[in-house]
């Protein structure tokens, strides 16, 4: 069946307080997509940001995010009164967020919610924290313990705590019993405020697209609590790491820095900590994008000191072993295939055999030099097509500066006659395609350049922080995405 959405970061919903959340904007977005004639609503990793602010390095694969919880909730909840928010300083841009002012900030009010809440005395608290036991408490442990060695890296803990010995296990758990009950209630406000959200939304027929990186940060409690999961040496320092080779991304590759996985364990015990992930993501999405799915096929090993991607080498992955399963123990879910960039016939192959949709992007397809996969001509059904991903610029911001051979390839491919609505034609372009499912990025239906990009690889700094302001997404927008969707036959 054909269907469309919109690809759209929960930080990049326009609620107050600094940061997209969990707020009545995020509702109102929802009521927009369904006058839109949208299915899905495409959003990236929920998990808890460090350093670099990016989602794909998040302090746990199962904890949320404590920034998308929204304080105007906790107001008309008597958690929080309006003064305790509005004496923070969230930062003063709508356009983007302010990272450093939102740490300072959120935490504080957050600990505030925690003091006047009796958390202890709520029976659904309670229950939550029971039933997701088997990952919270190493997580609001992990966090409790982190604070306490100011925030570096588990691997520079005492020798005790990092190799996780009972008695020391134990004693910080009584030291910093309150901080670790603070990270729950966190925890527990996150999942509360997600899971009445997402209910919203399947309520008005709109489904949540999730996205499952499918590596975890070095520097989190999945590694700390898991050691035996990865391919770490004895000091539990890892002997390589995970990466990207050079493409036209980068010409050094991605160096990511995520440990890699001993997948001969895994397999052992027939990937068990694997099913409880991907489990537990279909609590919080409908349908989940694994992302670099080429990993599980062969997987780049970046030899751990290197300070480039350039000289690492391939090695091979679990195959249709893990999906195999994961259809067995789960049963038939809801899957994107990531399968971008430099894709091997066993890939292809693996991809095919799963039966996922893998991804087409649009930006992809202009190289005047060869015939794309990425030409909508060349699509299959079973797949879903894009202008654009997180990774790309927006299509108009691409656009601009795409060079004189691809432009003039694409104009002739489109029938692009001006600049002025180009991203239009684009999103035409994937809309009309065959591909079951069209997803644009929320950047291209509302026209804007290279300075509303959501991540440029390999850098740091400017990424993760574009917002949608208010009042940006019109009514007047919804009816013409719907009348597109209808056109061609996407209407849910």
């Amino acid at each position: 069946m054909r269907k469309s959405g919109i690809l759209l970061p929960v930080s990049s919903i326009p609620s107050k307080y600094g940061i997209g959340t969990f707020s009545k904007q995020a509702y109102e977005f929802i009521d927009l997509l369904k006058k839109a004639g949208q299915s899905y609503w495409q959003i990236l990793p929920l998990g808890p940001t460090g350093y670099g602010d990016s989602p794909y390095q998040s302090f746990s694969t199962f904890a949320g995010n404590p920034y998308y919880i929204d304080l105007e909730t906790l107001v008309e909840e008597g958690y929080l009164t309006a003064e305790d928010c509005e004496a923070c300083d969230f930062g003063e841009d709508d356009r983007y967020i302010d990272y450093e002012k939102i740490y300072l900030s959120r935490f504080k009010v957050l600990r505030t919610a925690f003091h006047n809440s009796h958390i202890e005395e709520e029976e659904a608290f309670l229950k939550y924290v029971e039933e997701n036991s088997f990952w919270l408490e190493d997580y609001a442990l992990y966090m409790a313990v982190k604070n306490s060695f100011d925030g570096v890296s588990w691997i520079e803990w005492e020798e005790d705590i990092k190799l996780r010995k009972p008695e020391a296990m134990e004693r910080y758990r009584k030291e910093y019993a309150e901080e670790v009950e603070f990270f729950k209630f966190q925890q527990y406000l996150f999942a509360k405020q997600w899971t009445a959200l997402k209910a919203y939304a399947n309520q008005k027929k709109i489904q949540i697209i999730g996205d499952i990186p499918i590596y975890v940060a070095f520097d989190s409690a999945d590694t700390w609590a898991n050691p035996e999961l990865f391919q770490l040496d004895e000091t539990l320092t890892p002997i390589a790491v995970a990466g990207c080779p050079p493409d036209a991304f980068s010409a050094t590759g991605q160096l990511w820095g995520n440990p890699l996985y001993r997948w001969e364990y895994h397999k052992e015990t027939e990937y068990a900590w694997w099913m409880k992930r991907i489990d537990y993501c279909y609590r919080l999405y409908d349908v989940v994008r694994i992302d670099h799915f080429r990993g599980f096929d062969e997987y780049y090993s970046i030899p751990y000191e290197d300070e480039t991607a350039e000289f690492g080498h391939w090695e091979k992955g679990p195959g249709y072993d893990i999906f195999k399963t994961m259809k067995a123990k789960l049963g038939n879910k809801a899957v994107i295939a990531e399968d971008l960039g430099y894709l091997t016939d066993s890939v292809i192959k693996l991809v095919k055999k799963t039966g996922y949709p893998g991804m087409k992007i649009l930006q992809f397809a202009f190289d005047s030099r060869e015939e794309s996969d990425y030409l909508p001509h060349n699509y299959g059904s079973n797949s879903v097509v894009y202008t654009g991903t997180h990774d790309n610029d927006t299509t108009l911001g691409w656009y601009t500066v795409l060079n004189r051979k691809d432009k003039a390839f694409a104009k002739k491919y489109l029938d692009i006659r001006s600049r002025k609505d180009v991203q239009w034609v684009f999103i035409r372009a994937a809309m009309s395609s065959v591909s079951d499912t069209c997803v644009i990025p929320m950047q291209d239906y509302l026209g804007l350049g290279a300075e509303a990009r959501t991540n440029v690889p390999s850098t740091l700094g400017t990424n993760w922080k574009w917002r949608m302001l208010p009042g940006e997404f019109t009514e007047e927008l919804a009816g013409k995405i719907y009348d597109m969707t209808k056109l061609y036959g996407r209407l849910s």
